[in-house]
């Protein structure tokens, strides 16, 4: 008696096209085409999980460059600045504070080039 594999070949088949919806055309109706559409959008996904990490972290340092700048300090004296005054706000906070308290970024620039002076 031979074996028929409808049942799982299906379900593999029903799995991929699922992660293709939303794709055009074949891309999302074609078993093959599918198939090699989602690999690489997983491929894609991955990589750029990672790049998000990198890109965040150039975009707050762009923006606490600038807002230390505003305060007559470049980005590497205000953060070593921060290290010697044993202040440790993050990247991501010291560049939500530029943006939304500006004074606060003030005080904390001020304690920084206090402890280079």
């Amino acid at each position: 008696m031979r074996i028929k594999r409808g049942y799982k070949a299906r379900q593999r088949r029903k799995k991929i096209l699922k992660l293709a919806k939303g794709f055009r055309g074949g891309r999302s109706k074609l078993f093959r085409t599918a198939a090699d559409s989602v690999d690489k959008a997983l491929m894609y996904a991955f990589r750029d999980r990672k790049a998000k990490k990198r890109d965040f972290r150039a975009l707050w340092i762009a923006r606490i460059n600038a807002a230390a700048r505003m305060n007559d300090l470049s980005y590497s004296k205000f953060i070593h600045g921060l290290k010697c005054a044993n202040i440790e706000l993050d990247r991501k906070v010291l560049a939500e504070l530029a943006i939304s308290d500006p004074a606060a970024f003030s005080q904390i620039a001020g304690q920084a080039s206090q402890q280079l002076s």
